[in-house]
């Protein structure tokens, strides 16, 4: 009896002990988080259009416009974030760029959260509008069409190259600081409750510059990335409208873009990608008369929020399995002015009008269509520790923002906009019964637009 109950312990702590080098074993195999840091030239050639075409096209270049970004590999398929320094990426061109960097990232289109940060000495492209417009032999109009391939493949080769050496992740960062005296809301209500106002990003009236600053988000968000103690990469968010003087063919990433490399040369060797937050109806118009010397003191002033940030960051170890990726598809209620497309064509197919008027009506028309075909737009929530990032189209008002952080307080919410830059501005219900440039003109979609991107967002950020 002794003997056989010692052969039987000793079997028994043999296979306790295989159980528990299996365990430790399948733990080391698991994959770690990484991240992988990407950048590429995306300037375009002189002579090319500006702001689809709507300012004067390029004469010169002040700086390089760069299309920077993050590829996270997890224990699922690999996550693409990517940051352009242009106006605008519409409709089908901002899905063939999601479905380019997820090829070259080995992963799916609704696992890349493409932006642009809306400088407007920048291009902006839909491949949608210039079949419009070839058609009527305005081929070019809005953007050189060669060189928006050539700028899409470049980024997708630097991603490519970019996954070959990750880095591993073992702790996010987190933190906050505030931006003083650069952003203040565009929309200047007088005692009706209508908009008096509009503040635009140059306000030379100092009238217009002296009524308060509005409702805004002044702090700048930052998530980093570090392996142990040495940071890897910084993601910064901060809304405004990034303009401070423009049109004159100068081609430049302006006062964002400026901050974001600032922070670059203060944190060698780590990769700065910066993203413009829910800022459609946001500008530095309040702090910007369109003064030359104005555009170095607002991007000091961004990059002195960046700093506050990065000094009060919170590092949390994470996991690949934290990476979690969430996305929804919304239908965008079109606005009305655009059921009919009669006056549209009419618009388009005119020789006789002004080429940015036909280009106008050749965007119009794209989304018209884009929407009546059934489309649905896709959103996506980023969630990393206490970190979540919001992916979120078109010219979005702050209010968006601000609500999101409202349902998770706990956390940092961070929010990029400026995704498919097709529905133009958004804005809140309200907007649209107070007039306004954004939603009294030129916005594509309807009043209903609050409810459904409400909705989608609570569903993102449900724990």
């Amino acid at each position: 009896m002794h003997l056989r109950y010692t052969a039987m312990s000793k079997l028994t702590h043999l296979t306790v002990a295989a159980c528990l080098l299996s365990a430790v074993f399948a733990v080391a195999a698991e994959p770690p988080l990484q991240i992988a840091a990407f950048q590429a030239d995306i300037t375009p050639p002189l002579g090319s259009p500006l702001c689809y075409g709507f300012v004067e096209p390029v004469r010169s270049v002040t700086d390089p416009l760069l299309a920077k970004g993050v590829v996270l590999l997890g224990d699922g398929p690999a996550v693409v974030l990517c940051a352009l320094d242009w106006v605008g990426v519409d409709n089908a061109t901002h899905d063939a760029w999601c479905e380019a960097l997820a090829r070259a990232a080995g992963t799916t289109p609704n696992r890349v959260a493409v932006h642009t940060l809306h400088q407007h000495d920048a291009p902006g492209c839909d491949i949608a509008t210039e079949a419009q417009l070839a058609e009527h032999g305005l081929s070019g109009a809005e953007f050189h069409v060669t060189f928006a391939q050539q700028a899409m493949v470049r980024t997708a080769q630097a991603v490519a190259e970019a996954i070959r050496k990750p880095s591993t992740v073992t702790h996010v960062g987190h933190g906050r600081g505030k931006v003083e005296h650069v952003a203040s809301n565009r929309r200047v209500l007088g005692p009706d409750g209508k908009v008096k106002y509009v503040r635009y990003s140059a306000t030379k009236d100092e009238n217009i510059r002296a009524e308060p600053e509005g409702t805004i988000d002044p702090e700048v968000k930052l998530v980093s990335f570090w392996n142990d103690k040495q940071p890897l990469v910084v993601l910064s968010y901060y809304a405004t409208h990034p303009q401070s003087y423009y049109g004159q063919g100068d081609v430049t990433y302006d006062f964002v873009g400026m901050a974001r490399e600032l922070r670059a040369k203060q944190l060698p060797g780590v990769a700065v990608v910066h993203f413009n937050g829910a800022a459609g109806n946001v500008t530095a118009g309040k702090y910007n008369d369109g003064s030359p010397g104005n555009r170095p003191a607002l991007a000091q002033r961004v990059a002195d929020g960046m700093k506050s940030a990065w000094d009060h960051t919170e590092r949390v170890p994470v996991q690949a399995a934290d990476l979690r990726w969430k996305t929804t598809e919304v239908a965008l209620p079109l606005r009305d002015r655009l059921e009919d497309e009669t006056v549209l064509v009419r618009n388009l197919e005119n020789p006789k009008l002004d080429v940015r008027n036909r280009i106008r009506a050749a965007r119009d028309l794209a989304y018209a269509r884009r929407v009546k075909s059934g489309y649905k737009t896709p959103l996506s929530c980023l969630k990393l520790g206490p970190v979540c990032v919001l992916h979120m189209p078109g010219e979005l008002f702050v209010e968006y923002q601000l609500a999101a952080q409202k349902m998770q307080e706990d956390n940092l919410v961070c929010m990029a906009a400026y995704g498919d830059l097709g529905p133009g501005y958004i804005g809140t219900a309200i907007a649209y019964t107070q007039g306004g440039y954004e939603t009294g003109i030129v916005s594509r979609t309807s009043p209903d637009v609050e409810a459904v991107l409400m909705a989608a967002i609570r569903e993102l950020l449900k724990k």
